[in-house]
């Protein structure tokens, strides 16, 4: 069904992002358009940074911006042959293809998203839909999807928790990323349903991404200390026993243009680890930087590395996407390793 064979298969809502680079929504007269979206981030990251094959699972509806949408998805070198195409009514009434506008921020002023994303055809996808036996007999290695997919509707939360108990029974690596968002979940039970959510979900997968985000009482209800990271993932590794490894990013927002960055991790294996740190990081556009750390950090588990490699990997490869515009990576594998290994931004000729 995944043409050559995917290795990575994730579970998303692929949107289109317009950018009014500089400028801002409220006053812009030209966009730049991209393909983004919280899961698809990371299979386009693997794909177009590490060289590794990946596909989509998504839903879109069949006119001029659905097929915009895979055009760009196609430039990322991402299979398409897992995306369900609706049928359009002509004026979105019935299902329609998901918009994202973003500022990038600058200085004190934070960046912003006005998302457009309700009754997409992704939202609407149910148990039964997709063939999960037939994906996953076609021998993928790893399975991802996260919080913004099962945010969409509660129809989404139960065909995440039909992919990733399949994913499971074919002995595919499953991860998840909570990755809440406060505008999905506002008229759904607020930060209590999204924690209820995450932790149904989560206990199906091997590795969490943003693991932070099931720490405290519900997402986002408490800021993280150095010296109290340990202690957070151990609490997130409690509430999950059957999870192999928990890794979050870290950043320290000084402003727009320029964070503190790094990563930590646990696993049974090897307790708490600490990713390298990047104080001081300048960032262009940091939309993404999470998913792109996701990429790096699943390449390298991928590859047999240690823990504190495949944190590195991710911690370097979410540098660079927040250095360059859009949601996705146009990093290089060697780029990613030469700053893992200590390199600069020297001109290179």
């Amino acid at each position: 069904m995944t043409g050559p064979g995917a290795e990575v298969i994730a579970l998303g809502e692929v949107m289109l992002r317009f950018d009014p680079g500089e400028g801002r929504i409220r006053t812009a007269r030209s966009f730049q358009v991209w393909e983004g979206g919280g899961e698809y981030n990371v299979v386009r990251g693997l794909r177009r940074c590490f060289g590794v094959r990946t596909a989509i699972v998504t839903a879109l509806v069949d006119n001029a911006v659905g097929r915009l949408a895979e055009d760009l998805i196609l430039q990322g070198g991402v299979d398409t042959a897992l995306i369900r195409w609706e049928p359009g009514d002509g004026v979105g009434r019935s299902a329609r293809n998901g918009l994202n506008f973003v500022e990038r921020g600058f200085g004190i002023r934070g960046a912003l998203g006005v998302s457009d994303r309700a009754n997409t055809a992704v939202s609407q996808l149910r148990k039964g839909d997709v063939d999960w036996n037939a994906v996953f007999s076609a021998g993928p290695r790893w399975f991802h999807t996260g919080g913004i997919f099962a945010g969409l509707s509660d129809t989404t939360v139960d065909v995440a928790h039909e992919a990733m108990t399949a994913a499971r029974r074919h002995g595919v690596t499953v991860s998840y990323d909570p990755n809440y968002r406060p505008s999905l979940w506002a008229d759904r039970g607020g930060a209590d349903r999204a924690r209820e959510v995450d932790l149904r979900l989560a206990r199906h997968a091997d590795v969490v991404v943003g693991a932070l985000g099931l720490a405290g009482r519900h997402p986002g209800a408490v800021r993280v200390g150095a010296d109290e990271l340990p202690d957070a993932l151990a609490e997130a590794a409690a509430r999950l026993p059957d999870v192999k490894v928990l890794a979050t990013t870290l950043r320290d927002v000084l402003s727009a243009g320029v964070n503190d960055w790094s990563s930590a991790a646990w696993s049974a294996e090897t307790g708490f680890v600490t990713g390298p740190p990047m104080p001081g990081l300048q960032v262009l556009d940091r939309i993404g930087s999470g998913d792109g750390f996701a990429a790096g950090l699943v390449y390298g588990l991928l590859s047999g590395a240690p823990l504190e490699r495949a944190l590195a990997y991710g911690t370097a490869h979410g540098a660079f996407a927040m250095t360059t515009p859009g949601d996705v990576s146009m990093a290089s594998l060697t780029e990613v390793e030469a700053l893992m290994a200590g390199g600069s931004a020297h001109v290179r000729r």
